[in-house]
């Protein structure tokens, strides 16, 4: 496909996305099967109320890396620990910030991206959307394995589009640009996949915030870690090259530097709730040359403490 500015070739879609990105339905009240809450008021899987969180919000994979980010802060002011989702609120530099973790998966990030709106965009007390909605701008910070062979260990790799080779965006309307559904198109029948890929491009006002010790990459989400990842360790897989393929995927000017668990989900909830999104990669493997970082520790925290200044 030929790459175009990200409104272009599809103005109906465009309009929805400018004029009802996040918008409620409608203004009748949420059921308790649709809006869960638990006995205190808060949100059901999060647990967490609206004063909890910031409206800038830091989000990780893996529970054991919230602490590793809010150390750094001057000080935390709340924590709350439910499942997988740990959530730290405080200040850095006088800036309040949260970091709270989503496990591994789109299907985590969809809770987490649907329960952060709900805190900010309904009334939980009435069970309505609220009129004026808040934009929140929350930036993840994961680890990513490379599939280019000259993406050195310890890049940190800011998507500009996320692939999603999981199903979360089938069960939305989500508006994609002609370029967007071109990269989707062109992936599906190059891997000969039997359904087809999504492709969402992120902030670019944060890209360009954090653009000072990042490069940017476009990202492979996948469905899981081994096979979906073209990983063969005790079973046989149905794509046995399909590194390889996407190594050399190539439509036009987009090529895929790096694949992960979570991206795409996390920009196709940004857009269709209409919050600022953006994924920060710490690069501590590279399928191509197969080597794994002596170190992943200090890749991700280099790029914990730049997100942190660059907030």
């Amino acid at each position: 496909p030929e790459r175009l500015p990200f409104w272009s070739g599809f103005l109906g879609k465009s309009l929805f996305i400018r004029e009802f990105a996040g918008k409620p339905l409608g203004m009748s009240k949420l059921s308790e099967t649709d809006l869960i809450l638990n006995p205190d008021g808060s949100v059901y899987h999060l647990n967490l109320k609206p004063s909890n969180v910031s409206e800038t919000i830091i989000t990780v994979g893996d529970p054991n890396r919230v602490h590793r980010i809010s150390q750094h802060f001057d000080h935390i002011d709340f924590e709350m620990n439910k499942r997988e989702f740990i959530t730290h609120t405080g200040t850095y530099k006088g800036k309040r910030l949260t970091v709270i973790s989503s496990g591994m998966g789109t299907d985590n990030v969809e809770i987490l991206m649907v329960e952060l709106d709900a805190l900010f965009n309904i009334d939980l007390r009435k069970r309505k959307p609220k009129e004026d909605r808040k934009q929140l701008q929350i930036v993840r910070i994961g680890t990513s394995g490379a599939i280019q062979e000259d993406i050195p260990l310890g890049t940190h790799i800011a998507s500009e589009y996320a692939v999603g080779l999981d199903p979360l965006a089938h069960f939305y309307e989500l508006p994609q640009s002609d370029y967007e559904s071109g990269v989707s198109s062109t992936l599906q029948t190059t891997l000969q996949l039997p359904y087809k890929p999504y492709c969402i491009q992120g902030s670019t006002k944060l890209i360009e915030k954090f653009a000072s010790f990042s490069s940017t990459g476009n990202t492979l989400t996948c469905p899981g870690f081994y096979g979906s990842q073209g990983r063969a360790i005790t079973l046989p897989i149905k794509y046995p090259r399909m590194v390889e393929e996407l190594t050399g995927f190539h439509p036009h000017d987009f090529w895929i530097s790096n694949m992960e668990m979570e991206t795409a989900g996390y920009y196709a909830m940004g857009r269709l709730l209409g919050h600022e999104m953006i994924s920060l990669n710490a690069i501590i493997a590279n399928r191509m040359q197969r080597k794994f970082s002596k170190d992943p520790n200090q890749v991700i925290d280099s790029l914990i403490v730049n997100v942190l200044e660059a907030l």
